[in-house]
């Protein structure tokens, strides 16, 4: 019965003429035609017979190469078919699942795959749009050469794209700032600390008598031991606008997508520096894992999109809560005297900050000045930030070295 659910309208066809020859040969009594008519009947339940009994009898594998790829660069897809029994195959249809972003499905015609025979095709797909992608499920047609039946099957198995902001290559800037220390080391600078300015603490059982330090516990009055010695890394944090009021532009020239771009670009170029880094949006902290923090990051940033926060509250919020910092970047879209004030705040100390401004008022096109925009970056150039100011069709890279000047406010 699945057999003849399966045939296809030249099959119906077949099956139709073939009963009508029938009844016509039975009435008018020709042998002949009688023939005729049985072979035009059998030979859609025939090939509906040799069909069914391929089903179910191939295995799919797919292989992504790479599974993560910066928008707009080729992935190479590589789907594996095996004939898991003993009888060939008939003629297979293959179509592979896509996304809309990922362009059109992929269609595959197969004479046919021989007894344990392993058939592998390639095609490759594209997204010029950030996101996570699924691939797959796989469709398979299974057909008899003459059309006449037609089986589906639809394996289960799909796998991840997942497409990452475009990553510009900065050129190598020095950006000064405190250091940090991992463990139970506290925030301190590298140039101020000495062996005589070592942060001790209590003694533990097992802890080695030769890192006992007499001075802390003449002072303490209680056995004092240096702290291990930790490896001096320096942290900073990556602040992203996300704000939907604060971009213009749609697509992947948006300003927003700009903005994503550039957050990707300074983070892995940060990152490739030794930097240990944190992501903040205006949602506030992100998180990403401890190994692989590029990777994790473009991750992150494959799926960001954009908010409806009116403000950046959270993110500086988390900001001031992180801590140890001696590096603030912010990636900002278009933003007011007021918002700037309380972002310049954070920055203390000898720490960096650096805003990454793009013009907002570049990609409308309206050729006006952005008063806002001016005032706004005139209060983070009066509060010691070093302001980058990014136009639509500019090129971060190009910005880039003004991030090692500290300029004053006009």
């Amino acid at each position: 019965m699945t057999g003849l659910k399966a045939l296809t309208s030249r099959g119906r066809s077949f099956l139709a003429s073939g009963f009508a020859a029938l009844l016509c040969a039975f009435f008018l009594g020709e042998h002949d035609l009688l023939r005729v008519a049985i072979l035009i009947a059998a030979l859609p339940l025939l090939a509906a017979m040799v069909v069914a009994r391929t089903r179910y009898r191939l295995s799919c594998a797919r292989r992504l190469d790479p599974a993560r790829v910066e928008a707009g660069n080729d992935s190479t897809v590589t789907l594996r078919l095996e004939n898991v029994t003993r009888l060939p195959t008939g003629l297979l249809l293959i179509e592979d699942t896509l996304q809309y972003a990922l362009g059109t499905r992929p269609r595959f015609v197969l004479d046919r795959v021989e007894a344990k025979g392993i058939r592998e095709i390639d095609y490759k797909v594209r997204s010029d749009l950030r996101g996570r992608f699924s691939i797959g499920p796989l469709a398979i047609r299974i057909t008899d050469p003459f059309g006449l039946v037609e089986l589906a099957r639809t394996f289960t198995v799909t796998d991840t794209l997942v497409v990452t902001p475009q990553v510009i290559a900065l050129p190598q800037v020095r950006l000064s700032g405190e250091w940090t220390g991992g463990g139970d080391s506290r925030t301190r600078s590298v140039a101020a600390a000495g062996d005589d300015d070592v942060a001790p603490r209590e003694y533990r059982q097992g802890d080695d008598l030769r890192r006992v330090h007499w001075r802390s516990t003449a002072r303490y009055g209680e056995l004092m031991v240096r702290r291990e010695e930790q490896q001096w890394q320096s942290r900073g944090a990556l602040l992203l606008d996300t704000r939907r009021p604060a971009h213009r532009g749609d697509g992947p020239r948006s300003s927003f997508e700009v903005a994503v771009s550039a957050a990707a670009s300074i983070g892995v170029h940060l990152a490739q520096e030794g930097l240990g880094l944190r992501l903040v949006t205006d949602q506030g902290a992100q998180h990403l894992t401890e190994t692989g923090v590029s990777w994790s990051l473009l991750d992150t940033l494959a799926v960001v999109r954009q908010s409806q926060a009116r403000g950046l509250d959270l993110g500086v919020s988390a900001l001031r809560q992180g801590g140890g910092d001696s590096l603030i970047v912010a990636v900002l879209g278009a933003i007011d005297a007021e918002e700037a004030q309380a972002l310049a705040r954070v920055r203390h100390g000898h720490m960096t900050g650096v805003a990454v401004m793009l013009e907002t008022s570049t990609w409308e096109q309206t050729g006006e000045a952005d008063e806002r925009f001016e005032k706004a970056q005139a209060v983070l150039t009066g509060m010691g930030w070093r302001v980058l100011r990014l136009p639509a069709g500019t090129s971060l890279a190009a910005v880039w070295p003004d991030a090692a000047y500290k300029r004053s406010a006009a």
